[in-house]
Parts: structure tokens; C-alpha cells; sequence
């Protein structure tokens, strides 16, 4: 089984905010695969469904971002997931809005829901995709600005680039090899 999971903070309130692309990213994909997103399993909204020959999790964190590894560890455990079979996406303050970028591994750049993800589950070896959110500008506070909506400006930028993670995940999904999706995708 493979998990993909979109970052996000939980509530209509934050819905259309910059710190929630990793969940407007599921729901494209979601909606693509044809997945409900229906069920609700520690901590998450969750759906299942198949990929070609792939069993397939879809999972929303409830968690609220800076504890999102409460939700996803125990979801990988429950279903024997490893941590290099679940592709995580989520905002990144340093691309730029319109740009995405794979990554097999490393360190959290900063992000504290994937931190808290390799907290819980013990490695920073978890494939994510990041989606471009930018920084805010001098002197503004950085938690204020991921829990603003896109400007009309960025939004334009970013739409596309939520339809390509979307596009992105379904390749890996579909067997697609990390490499050679980085080299499609990463802009």
C-alpha cells in the first residue's frame, strides 16, 4: 500500500489559506483517482482506493499542521506502510509561488508538520513534494502569512502548480520512479 499525504490545518477557516496547498493538492488528486475522501481513522480523513495494481491511502492530517505525525504515524502502522512509501506534500516558504519540487529525503527544511511526521516515525527518508507558497514580506510575521489566502496574484501562480503535484503524485502512484519524476516535474 502507498500513502500520500496532503498538509493542512483542519476547519473552514483555514481552507483556502497558503498552509493548506497540501490539502487542496489530496483533493485534486482525490478527485482524479475517483478516491472519496469519506473516512475518518486516527486523527484523519482518510480515503482508499486502487491505483493500476497499487492499494492507494489518501490522508488529510486533523491534527492541526505542527502535530500532523500524530495522525500519519499511526496510520502507517495500522496499514504497513514504511516512511519511504508515503509521499508527503505540503507548503514551502522557499520556492517561490508556481514552483514544485520532489525530494526523496532529507531534512524538513523548516516545516514543522513534516518534522513532526519524522518525529513520530523515526527517519527523515519520506518522499514530499513541496508546493511554492513564497515569503512574506520584510517585517511581516511568517505565521500570519501561511494562514492568509493566496493574493489573487499568487493564486494564479499557484493553481497550476496544485494540478501538476496532483499529476505528480498519480505518476508515483502509477509506478512511476522518484527520479524520473523529479526530472518530469521539479521546476
Amino acid at each position: 500500500m502507498l500513502m500520500v499525504v496532503g498538509l493542512g490545518n483542519p476547519g473552514r477557516r483555514y481552507e483556502a489559506t497558503r498552509h493548506n496547498a497540501g490539502f487542496m493538492a489530496i483533493d485534486l488528486l482525490a478527485d482524479d483517482l475517483g478516491i472519496s475522501l469519506d473516512r475518518n481513522r486516527e486523527q484523519a480523513i482518510i480515503g482508499r482506493g486502487l491505483v493500476g495494481n497499487n492499494r492507494v491511502l489518501l490522508v488529510k492530517p486533523q491534527t492541526y499542521m505542527n502535530n500532523s505525525g500524530q495522525a500519519v504515524a499511526p496510520l502507517a502502522r495500522w496499514y504497513g506502510i514504511a516512511p519511504e512509501a508515503i509521499l508527503v506534500i505540503h507548503d514551502d516558504l522557499d520556492l517561490t509561488p508556481g514552483r514544485l519540487r520532489l525530494r526523496p529525503g532529507g531534512s524538513s527544511g523548516g516545516h514543522r508538520g513534516l518534522q513532526s511526521i519524522m518525529m513520530h516515525l523515526g527517519t527523515t527518508n519520506i518522499p514530499r513534494l513541496k508546493i511554492g507558497i513564497g515569503r512574506p514580506a520584510a517585517g511581516e510575521d511568517v505565521v500570519d502569512y501561511v494562514l492568509q489566502p493566496f493574493s489573487q496574484n499568487d493564486w494564479e501562480l499557484v493553481r497550476p502548480v496544485l494540478l501538476k503535484a496532483a499529476e505528480a503524485a498519480r505518476f508515483l502512484l502509477e509506478g512511476g520512479d522518484m527520479e524520473e519524476a523529479m526530472n518530469r516535474f521539479n521546476q
